[in-house]
């Protein structure tokens, strides 16, 4: 884990040290959506790591990204912390297909930037893509090339390349076999990924469920909000007829009125 850490950021000051953390980040609310991650971690400065390794591209793959790095970057602060307490987040994914095709660069690593004035505006975001399908096999490897041909191509091997015989490509190696040889590893991790299409099957249900009530709901206040209208109105209505009734009531008793006194004069009304 520091390896491939140190090989594919290169950070300024190296990585040391490590805490692998629960894959899972916590909703805050029962209808927020719950994301997995594979791997999760923190080192000794306190920046929180994603590790991704995804097989298929579809669609809307960039929004999944922004979302699950901002949920790793948001379930830091508690409750009661301030904003000077949150780190870096640095979301890693390895990808086995093409999601640029209009370059043949292999690693791409977004940032919070403003292009147009070349400033930075956090080094706390930050999204890593490894197109594997883009890497070609080299003699003279770096730490990123090891890795890189390492998810490449390691399920060919038996044994590792001269150029790949390093302490870091020997341990990878070892969980490769072991994953391969001991059928009780593999039925765990078999395990790990049917629980995870389970909670993922149930969360979506569970989505559904709720968008349906959310539906069902804003088309009851909808229909409560038409009624009230419509009661407005039909009051607003009667409210209307009833000043109509009391003005022609009132110009009954002026004409009566004024009728008694042309009589009173002497004049006949009618004339």
């Amino acid at each position: 884990m520091i390896h491939y850490l140190n090989s594919i950021l290169n950070p300024r000051i190296p990585i040391c040290h490590v805490d692998i953390l629960n894959p899972y980040n916590e909703r805050e609310f029962l209808t927020d959506k719950l994301t997995i991650v594979d791997v999760k971690a923190k080192d000794e400065e306190g920046i929180v790591y994603q590790l991704e390794i995804q097989l298929d591209i579809y669609p809307h793959l960039p929004e999944r990204m922004l979302y699950t790095w901002a949920n790793l970057y948001k379930t830091q602060l508690q409750a009661g912390k301030k904003f000077t307490e949150l780190a870096p987040a640095i979301s890693i994914w390895m990808l086995t297909g093409t999601m640029f095709s209009t370059d043949q660069a292999y690693h791409h690593q977004f940032q919070a930037y403003d292009q147009q004035n070349k400033t930075l505006l956090s080094n706390h975001f930050s999204i890593h893509i490894l197109e594997l399908n883009k890497w070609e096999a080299k003699e003279v490897l770096s730490g990123e090339d090891q890795w890189l041909h390492f998810f490449k191509d390691a399920k060919h091997w038996f044994e590792l390349p001269e150029n790949m015989n390093t302490a870091e490509m020997r341990q990878a190696m070892a969980v490769l076999e072991r994953f391969s040889e001991e059928e009780r590893q593999y039925h765990l991790y078999q395990a790990r990924e049917n629980a995870i299409r389970e909670e993922l099957t149930k969360q979506a249900l569970l989505d559904e469920a709720y968008q349906k009530l959310d539906k069902a709901l804003e088309q009851k206040q909808e229909a409560l909000e038409r009624e009230q209208e419509a009661e407005r109105q039909k009051q607003e209505a009667l409210q209307r007829e009833q000043e109509t009734a009391k003005r022609e009531q009132e110009i009954i008793k002026q004409k009566e009125k004024l009728e008694q006194m042309l009589k009173n004069a002497g004049i006949d009304p009618d004339s």
